[in-house]
């Protein structure tokens, strides 16, 4: 017969097992995210989708590190410390201000982007928005013939005169409005069937500056994932030696997609992760409370330009934040 003083260790190292156990269980999960996310092994549906909640993963990976810690369990606890710092790595960046010693010595930019869901976004918001900040060029996608003549009628050309303007009655309109001349307007056509409005602004005291409204196709599943990588595959680089290059919209995608890097690796930088913004979310704004919010909407900057400030801003009637960015464009000559 055993007796209970050796039944009682039997039962506790048990328990140790399948508390260690458990715990690997826990940790596991957070180690492939991780692993997927710093080498860029997202691909099709639904891993695009779930890895644009990266940030909300990275606190949440905090979880198995503090119980691997508080029930004394080493190796768990060192695993899950690794994934925890290769999180950290990832997202923190994002929120805290690069140094601005490189910051040029030319004009101010101040530039906007909002998708107007369909041309429903609120016209005098935009507009008052637009004077407020003192914008020089808005990007704006979803931009429907309705959506044309709404801001009209607010008053937005009276602030910005000059204007690329390319509506559509889908999702696909696209548009650049300007304090500053124009040159060479025209539209990019994408894989997707969006419409990417471009346009040279002569900025007095810089040099030329391209400005196109980005807009690549939505990863809602597995057809429209090839379409999203071609519509970020085709977007433009920045060229060192050429015009300074600002790219800017609802891309559809965040700093944890790496289709979504590659763009950025083509000679940008993201305005929101130089000025400490990055994890600040733009979608959705709607009445679709319930699902967490992402950073879809960027402006790229041409590595030359400086960065003072980015701020998101709510607009009554669209799921998309507006993205404001204070730019400093180098001297001209």
């Amino acid at each position: 017969m055993v007796s209970t003083e050796e039944i009682v260790p039997l039962v506790v190292s048990r328990r140790r097992r399948w508390l260690t156990v458990l715990l690997w269980l826990l940790v596991a999960p957070f180690a492939l995210w991780a692993a997927a996310r710093v080498f860029g092994l997202e691909r099709g549906y639904p891993t695009v989708q779930l890895i644009a909640f990266t940030p909300y993963v990275a606190l949440a990976s905090l979880v198995p590190l503090a119980l691997a810690l508080l029930t004394k369990r080493l190796w768990p606890a060192v695993a899950a410390a690794v994934v925890t710092v290769a999180f950290a790595a990832c997202v923190l960046p994002r929120w805290i201000p690069d140094p601005d010693a490189g910051v040029p010595a030319g004009p101010t930019l101040r530039v906007m982007s909002v998708n107007m869901l369909y041309g429903q976004a609120d016209p005098a918001h935009v507009v008052r928005l637009v004077r407020d900040g003192a914008v020089d060029v808005l990007a704006v996608q979803e931009y429907t013939e309705e959506g044309r003549t709404a801001l009209r009628a607010a008053g937005l050309e009276e602030t910005l005169p000059n204007a690329a303007t390319y509506p559509r009655a889908d999702a696909g309109g696209s548009a650049v409005y300007s304090r500053f001349p124009l040159a060479d307007p025209g539209y990019r056509q994408l894989a997707g069937g969006f419409t990417q409005a471009h346009a040279a602004v002569r900025v007095p005291g810089a040099p030329e500056v391209h400005v196109e409204s980005a807009h690549p196709c939505a990863p809602m599943g597995r057809v429209s994932d090839a379409c999203w990588l071609a519509d970020l595959a085709a977007q433009p680089a920045a060229t060192p030696g050429g015009p300074v290059t600002v790219l800017m919209g609802d891309f559809n995608a965040t700093l944890d997609h790496e289709a979504f890097r590659q763009v950025v690796a083509k000679g940008y930088q993201d305005a929101a992760d130089v000025a400490g913004a990055g994890l600040s979310t733009s979608w959705p704004y709607d009445n679709r409370w319930y699902f967490p919010g992402v950073t879809l909407d960027h402006v790229l900057a041409d590595e030359r330009v400086g960065v003072r400030e980015v701020v998101i801003h709510r607009i009554p009637g669209t799921d998309h934040r507006a993205v404001f960015a204070e730019l400093v464009l180098p001297k001209a000559g």
